[in-house]
């Protein structure tokens, strides 16, 4: 029989002892707490690329509809929810044009409103798994499907009335879309959009009733104005989140609006935050195996992953961030939208935000019965056969001392994403072990100068080899004090939007 002696007790107690603390390895309520636990795992940072889903009501609404900012609901009942702000001329037009449209297509508002158009969203085509197929291969490695938008009507089995079980498609929506990813190898992230819904829909208030089933789709309970500041609000929003965390346990939370505060909800947004972290530490023996993210731009970053929606980067980021983009032109399919950056500019930024720490998520707005329209299937194929051919620099790698060189400067904030043409001047650097990846961010036409890899400069090692991913060609290349300098390749480029070379260090 085996004997414990008194070293080997020791050492069973000190195993003992670790599980121990890891398991009970706890984030606190507070700012300071998360910003000291917070990290990032590593299949996000590996991963790199995403695939948001925004679909539901306003994806269904029939015919070439005027530009409704994405918020159809909120636009289609006029311009009250932007009290104590006065919206701007053209935001007024555009919801008097919309609002003429919906009468002239549905009916006065008083008779046929929001609520109405519900049973046109059916979703008789969608098919998770088809989907999830090929975003992965077009380069994704995790999805983020919208569980709640503004409108308050939840994609999935909630207890809220409101949702896509016993309403419109009649499908539980978020557990397809996370079986699908799992049966993928993707990770399934979800995002919730849902706080501001009373100020959303306060046009919407006078045309309600009492006692009837859209008082709750209208946040009839709420003040319009104040919510932020009801208990009952904030303990709701509370319950509506959490109740996604624990029925679909997402390996991503993505908070797409703003969040009871320290001062007028009492903290219950952090408590929210925390919850879903420690959750995920109680079931990980002490790891985090989840993101958490939102766009709060004034908390420390290292408390969470900032999404940097339509915003990106002008230098490498101390803590990973999320570039989200979108190329339906608006975020929810509307038929005749058209996107506005170009596939090379997608590449581009894409590449761009990698190099500086960055995470790209792109946003696919499907169409009412579940299918992508051919113009995102077309953007998302083409950066999926960028993606395929320089894997090899993109997936598992890091940023390198900097992020690169070139003339077209990226500013840091969010909105107001690049939208400019790169050019052959323009190099961004990631690294993995012993490579150097070096991105050409347009098609180049003469010999490829880089003045940051000069010999004796930033680059200390010595370089082996240059290899061009996708090319089998022999590439020649001279290193000296002014430069790095890779002569054109003579064959075919591999992809006409950008290329990728890859530098074999010593």
């Amino acid at each position: 029989m085996f004997k414990l002696n008194k070293i080997h007790f020791t050492l069973l107690l000190s195993i003992c002892s670790f599980g121990l603390v890891a398991q009970e390895r706890k984030i606190q309520p507070t700012w300071e707490s998360l910003a000291q636990n917070y990290q990032v795992p590593e299949w996000f940072l590996d991963g790199k690329i995403g695939v948001w889903m925004h679909w539901g009501i306003p994806s269904s609404i029939k015919g070439d509809r005027p530009h409704d900012g994405s918020h159809y609901g909120r636009w289609v009942y006029g311009t009250e929810d932007y009290i104590p702000k006065v919206p701007s001329e053209a935001v007024r037009k555009a919801v008097t044009k919309l609002k003429a449209w919906h009468i002239e297509n549905y009916g006065p508002l008083e008779y046929f409103g929001y609520e109405d158009l519900i049973p046109q969203f059916k979703g008789e085509n969608f098919d998770a798994e088809a989907i999830v197929k090929f975003v992965k291969e077009c380069g994704a490695r995790f999805i983020m499907p919208v569980a709640t938008h503004h409108d308050n009507f939840d994609m999935y089995d909630s207890s809220f009335p409101y949702n896509s079980v016993k309403m419109g498609p009649k499908r539980d929506v978020l557990q397809e879309w996370k079986n699908a990813a799992y049966n993928n190898g993707l990770k399934f992230g979800v995002s919730t959009h849902l706080y501001w819904s009373p100020r959303f829909f306060n046009g919407a208030r006078k045309y309600q009733k009492p006692n009837t089933p859209e008082w709750k789709l209208f946040n009839m309970d709420y003040d319009p104005v104040r919510f932020a500041s009801q208990d009952s609000w904030n303990k709701h929003w509370y319950q509506r989140c959490w109740d996604v965390i624990e029925k679909y346990n997402p390996d991503m939370f993505n908070n797409d609006s703003p969040y009871p505060d320290l001062k007028t909800g009492k903290g219950i947004g952090l408590k929210l935050f925390t919850d879903y972290l420690n959750k995920d530490l109680k079931e990980n023996n002490g790891k985090q195996t989840t993101v958490l993210s939102f766009k709060d731009a004034k908390k420390n970053k290292a408390a969470f992953t900032y999404n940097m929606e339509r915003g990106m980067s002008g230098e490498i980021q101390e803590h990973p961030w999320m570039w989200a983009t979108d190329i339906s032109g608006t975020w929810f399919y509307r038929k005749g939208a058209s996107n506005r950056i170009l596939p090379s500019v997608l590449i581009g930024n894409a590449i761009d935000a990698i190099s500086k720490n960055g995470v790209v998520m792109i946003n696919i707005a499907q169409k009412g019965d579940g299918t992508i329209p051919e113009n995102q299937i077309k953007i998302l194929s083409d950066f999926g056969t960028f993606v395929k051919t320089n894997q090899e620099g993109i997936y598992r790698t890091r940023p390198w001392k900097i992020f690169g060189e070139g003339s077209l400067k990226i500013e840091t904030r969010r909105g107001g994403e690049n939208l400019k043409e790169f050019s052959e001047k323009d190099i961004r650097f990631t690294q993995k072990g012993n490579y150097l990846f070096v991105f050409v961010l347009a098609q180049p036409t003469q010999d490829i100068t880089i003045e940051s890899l000069k010999k004796g400069g930033l680059l200390k090692e010595a370089i082996l080899n240059i290899t061009l991913l996708g090319s089998t060609e022999k590439i020649k290349w001279q290193h000296n004090k002014q430069a790095l300098s890779i002569q054109l390749p003579k064959e075919a480029m591999p992809n006409p939007h950008a290329i990728c070379f890859k530098l074999y260090l010593q």
